[in-house]
This record gives C-alpha cells, sequence and structure tokens, in this order.
C-alpha cells in the first residue's frame, strides 16, 4: 500500500508540472536547467542520506548511452515546457503522451521487439486519436495550439528516445541513472543556455523564484524520488495503470483550475490516445491466468 501511495503521489506531482512552469519567466531551455540542477542537487542529497555511492566505473562504462539519455532528457524538458506556452496543458499532455506510442513503433527496430496484433491496433487507434485532437485544432484556426501540440509531440520523441537508450544502459539504479542523467542534461544545457539566452536566467523575476525551487525540488526532485520509491514495490501492470493519474490530474488542472477548453471531438481524441496506450501496456487476463497456472520448475 505504501508503495501505491508513493507512486500515485509522484504522479499527482508530475501532473502539476505544467501549472508550475506556466508560472517561471524564463524560457523553456532555462527551466529545464534549473529543473535539472536543483533536482539533481536534491536527488544527490537523498542518494548519499541514504548512504549509497555512485559507481564510477559503472558510468564510464554507460558514458555514450548517458550522454545521448542526457540529450535526450534535456531536449524532453525543453519542448515540454515550449508546449505548456503555446497550447493548453490538456493538449501538451496529450501530445507528450504519444511517447508510448513512438517507443511501440520504434521498438522492432531498436529493440528487436515484436509487434504483437493488439500492439499494432493501438498505434492505429492512437494516431486516430491524435489527428482528432491537432484536426480540431487545425479546424479552431489556432496557429499556437498546433505549435504547442507540435512541441508536444517533439517532447514526446524526446522522451521515447529516452526510454529506448535507459534499456542501452546496464548495471545502474534507477535513482543513480536518473542523478547521473540529471548531472549530465545540467552540464549539456548550460552552455546551450549561455550562448543561447546570455545570463538572464539571473535576472529572474522574484515571483518566479518560488515555482522554480516547486519545479525542481517537488516536481523533479521529489517526483521522482518518489516515483523510484514507489516502483520497487510495485509489478509492472499495476504501474501502467497507475502512471494514468499523470495526465488525468493534468488534464483536470487544465480544465477546472485555469478553466482551459477542450472540444468534444478533442476530449474523445483524448480518450483513445490514452485509453489505446493504456491497453498496449496491460496484458490480457488470459495471459495472467495462463502464467499462473505454469507449474513451479
Amino acid at each position: 500500500m505504501k508503495s501505491k501511495i508513493q507512486f500515485i503521489l509522484s504522479m499527482i506531482i508530475f501532473g502539476t508540472i505544467g501549472l508550475v512552469a506556466r508560472n517561471i519567466d524564463l524560457f523553456s531551455s532555462e527551466r529545464a536547467l534549473l529543473s535539472s540542477f536543483i533536482g539533481c542537487i536534491f536527488l544527490l542529497l537523498i542518494f548519499f542520506v541514504m548512504k549509497k555511492k555512485i559507481s564510477w566505473n559503472v558510468v564510464k562504462s554507460n558514458a555514450l548511452f548517458l550522454i545521448l539519455s542526457g540529450i535526450a532528457l534535456g531536449g524532453n524538458w525543453i519542448f515540454l515546457y515550449q508546449s505548456y506556452d503555446h497550447t493548453t496543458i490538456a493538449n501538451a499532455t496529450l501530445g507528450y503522451y504519444f511517447a508510448p506510442v513512438f517507443v511501440m513503433i520504434l521498438s522492432p527496430f531498436v529493440l528487436r521487439e515484436q509487434l504483437s496484433i493488439k500492439k499494432i491496433v493501438c498505434i492505429g487507434v492512437s494516431i486516430i486519436g491524435m489527428l482528432m485532437i491537432v484536426g480540431e485544432g487545425l479546424r479552431a484556426s489556432s496557429a499556437d495550439d498546433l505549435l504547442g501540440l507540435s512541441f508536444g509531440l517533439i517532447a514526446a520523441a524526446f522522451y521515447a528516445a529516452l526510454l529506448l537508450l535507459n534499456k542501452f544502459i546496464k548495471d545502474m539504479g534507477k535513482l543513480e541513472l536518473t542523478i547521473i542523467q540529471l548531472g549530465t542534461t545540467t552540464l549539456l544545457l548550460m552552455p546551450y543556455v549561455f550562448l543561447t539566452s546570455g545570463f538572464g536566467i539571473f535576472e529572474v523575476s522574484s515571483s518566479s523564484i518560488p515555482f522554480i525551487l516547486i519545479l525542481g525540488i517537488i516536481n523533479t526532485g521529489i517526483g521522482f524520488w518518489l516515483f523510484f520509491s514507489g516502483m520497487e514495490g510495485l509489478k509492472g501492470q499495476s504501474i501502467a495503470m497507475l502512471s494514468y493519474v499523470d495526465p488525468f490530474v493534468a488534464i483536470l488542472i487544465s480544465a477546472i483550475i485555469l478553466q482551459e477548453q477542450m472540444t468534444i471531438v478533442q476530449m474523445l481524441g483524448g480518450v483513445l490516445l490514452l485509453g489505446s496506450t493504456f491497453v498496449s501496456e496491460i496484458r490480457s487476463t488470459n495471459c495472467s491466468n495462463q502464467l499462473m497456472k505454469t507449474p513451479a520448475e
């Protein structure tokens, strides 16, 4: 029960990222830099309090994929924050949740995994759902909405790349991996931010500072800590099911707190998108029953 609560809390925290990011008066790359830096420091403190040590030999052996995953994480956050700036949180979230579809499409090529008929159907349904969301945005003739959705999809592509790259990283604990990736992202974003935005990051408005701390400490640091702590005590199917608390919270915030509008068609598209990715991650009951009936060796 404790693991479930921790995981649900992490999903609720992740679901509020859009609301928090909206209140930070910085470029998306600057927000990404600060969230990765503060989150990394916070998780490092937890790591040392737990009396754990980073195995630098393992880090060295995974260096290439860690750098690539750091780039993917940075790109993911930059475009996700951009998405929040240009469209509703609901649209940004739905665009971002296309990431599992990208993973399913790329898995046969990258991981040599076979696509089941169920997953192929789910990919088709999710694409229809996304087309409904995007198509309705086009019909509403909101260029900014379409741009925001595009940024959300690019963020999803980066996140899918991150998930796939993580498959190639060996012998690292999840918390340790996250710390290294956040640190790598910070180091990679520093020169990019200073070259593109200058030192404006140090001139942030005082009203943004509390939200920067929330984004770094709560949304990134505590969020990831609860996420991995909860994940350790949960089965894969429970994780898949509970992970949909995140978009649910984000869409609720969009509709109730920010009072952002979604058309019926977009809602249906969202249901198709989230529903299909949900179904793709859940094993069938028959399969589970067969596994239960298999005699222990």
